[in-house]
């Protein structure tokens, strides 16, 4: 089976690393799919879950915010402003961050709440 290796990587720590199938993420181009043997890339990535499934069919999802993603070579690195692994994420506390955001009418803190949210209930 052909496989990718990914390094997902936030500004203050590494998140995730390991070989892949196919890694999904949102760049302001849109959603891609990155599987082994795509063309080389470079994207600037937009707050949306990254979706990773792993060799042995496992799925890590992760909400990133910001960043870049670049593949060459079979490797595929995710330069992230700021990520967290879905099952990092305290559901409450960003259902309460999202409602504070609706309330406050501050669009990009409602944008990252939403994203932690949906990376973190599977509804991406």
């Amino acid at each position: 089976m052909a496989e990718l290796h990914v390094e997902l990587v936030a500004a203050d720590r590494k998140v995730w690393s390991g070989e892949a199938t196919i890694v999904v993420a949102r760049t302001t181009s849109g959603d891609i799919g990155v599987m082994p043997g795509h063309q080389p890339l470079l994207g600037v990535l937009e707050s949306g879950p990254v979706t990773i499934r792993t060799t042995d069919g496992g799925t890590a999802v992760a909400a990133v915010h910001g960043g870049f993603i670049s593949f060459a070579d079979n490797k595929l690195s995710i330069l992230a402003e700021v990520a967290e692994l879905a099952d990092e994420i305290d559901v409450e506390r960003a259902e309460r961050a999202l409602e504070r955001a609706k309330s406050d009418a501050d669009a990009v803190a409602e944008r990252r709440a939403d994203v932690r949210l949906r990376a973190a209930t599977g509804t991406h």
